[in-house]
């Protein structure tokens, strides 16, 4: 597993973005993408239809995009994992703070797209605040109990993906470092 200083060997073509709710995964897919040349697909809006309802055709559109050259997207959804994981050749671990950096963040995100009403994907708004307190699936409930999943996922990539190259991050000056280091370097190699 590469740290925010090693080198990329190559230019990357196919990335994804992984790390829970909040960790700045479609801010650094949208940095990785210009970086790179290449599109950033925000799964996010491919799966979340109107009514925050899942849209019968994600799995085909995240296959559509994937067969594709280039393309920078989020490692989420277990339905579409297996598929992202086959075709990316890096992976960029955001294994940011979850107390000081990601939990801020998450609370942050949330209050303002819900005060300001902020439509985000397919006309959906965040839920009313209390929903925190009533809903399971709340992003901010789900972030809590699922912060530590990568801990058991992306380690074992290097075994069973050989072909994926992992980078792993752990705070905001190192993916920035990594960003205008390691990530350019290699973009610029052809």
């Amino acid at each position: 597993m590469l740290g925010f200083a090693d080198p990329l060997l190559g230019r990357p073509r196919r990335v994804l973005v992984a790390g829970v709710s909040g960790a700045g995964k479609s801010t650094l897919a949208h940095r990785v993408a210009g970086a790179v040349g290449a599109e950033h697909v925000e799964l996010d809006a491919l799966f979340h239809g109107p009514g925050w309802r899942p849209r019968d055709t994600f799995v085909a559109d995240v296959r559509s995009f994937t067969a594709r050259e280039r393309w920078v997207t989020e490692w989420q959804y277990d339905a579409v994992r297996p598929l992202l994981t086959e075709r990316a050749d890096l992976l960029v671990w955001l294994d940011l703070p979850f107390a000081t950096v990601v939990l801020p963040r998450l609370v942050g995100r949330t209050v303002r797209r819900r005060l300001r009403r902020e439509v985000l994907w397919n006309g959906n708004v965040e839920p009313p605040l209390h929903t925190l307190l009533t809903d399971h699936e709340h992003v901010v409930r789900w972030a809590v109990v699922h912060r530590d999943k990568y801990l058991s996922r992306v380690p074992p990539l290097e075994v069973s993906h050989p072909h994926l190259t992992v980078v792993r991050l752990r705070s905001r000056p190192e993916v920035d470092r990594w960003v205008d280091g390691p990530l350019r370097v290699a973009a610029g190699a052809r």
